[in-house]
């Protein structure tokens, strides 16, 4: 399938509003204990659709710092319980391994998700997986960084499985997940010039695969593009390994 171009991607609202919320939390403008205002009223308070809201909630549901209660609301729960309970997912990635290992996380969950995407996208959900796609598309050309728009357009694949847990899975993982340029930053590495190129490349592989609805090649896709990922660490690693000894024998 060839990809035409489409309209650019709607800013990231979800983990604005993520941020918004915690701050509340945190602040103690919102207690434990405290009702959340409805949906309607925080669509009010911070101007975004009521898809974000549910996306944030959920989020913050699955992070452990929201609770429903059936037929009441949703409360406020003990922060610190959720550090405690997710703390392994919450914390960021500090070192190369760290991240090889998340990928590998990622892959048990995100290959199948590609392949529930090409399933069962509506319309709607694959146009977002474009736009997200054209999003980092733009950055790439502009030699900017991509961290965050090759975050949505992971998130937007797994908003297409219809099943909330894999949204909630990547959500509440952040766009942590794609350290690459702090990593080569903190390193002293420059950054590698065709990296982008090739995360394009493979992007358009896994997009084009579920435009087609062929659950197979995206997973397959999908599959290709994380262990693509861990080379890549893989050979980052090396190269601070490489300088590192270069230093030292100076």
């Amino acid at each position: 399938m060839n990809i035409k171009a489409t309209k650019k991607p709607r800013e990231n609202l979800t983990q604005k509003v993520i941020g918004q919320l915690k701050a509340q939390i945190d602040s103690g403008k919102l207690n434990v204990g405290d009702k959340l205002p409805t949906e309607q009223q925080l669509i009010s308070q911070l101007g975004v659709s009521r898809t974000v809201i549910r996306e944030a909630v959920a989020s913050l549901k699955a992070a452990g710092l929201l609770q429903p209660k059936h037929g009441v609301g949703v409360f406020v729960t003990a922060p610190e319980k959720s550090t405690q309970k997710l703390n392994l997912l919450l914390q960021n990635s500090k070192t190369i391994s760290d991240t090889i290992e998340a990928l590998e996380l990622r892959a048990a969950v995100e290959v199948e998700a590609a392949g529930l995407a090409a399933i069962r996208c509506s319309p709607a959900q694959e146009a977002e997986i474009f736009d997200r796609y054209y999003a980092f598309k733009d950055k790439k050309n502009a030699h900017e960084h991509t961290e965050t728009q090759d975050f949505d357009f992971h998130v937007a694949i797994a908003k297409a499985t219809n099943n909330q847990h894999y949204v909630e899975f990547l959500t509440l993982l952040g766009n942590k997940i794609i350290p690459r340029a702090r990593i080569q930053e903190e390193a002293g590495i420059e950054p590698v010039a065709d990296i982008d190129l090739r995360l394009d490349d493979e992007h358009k592989e896994i997009v084009e695969a579920i435009a087609d609805r062929d659950p197979e090649r995206a997973r397959q896709a999908m599959r290709n593009h994380l262990n693509g990922g861990a080379k890549r660490y893989k050979a980052l690693a090396r190269l601070i390994q490489r300088k590192q000894m270069t230093q030292k024998s100076q």
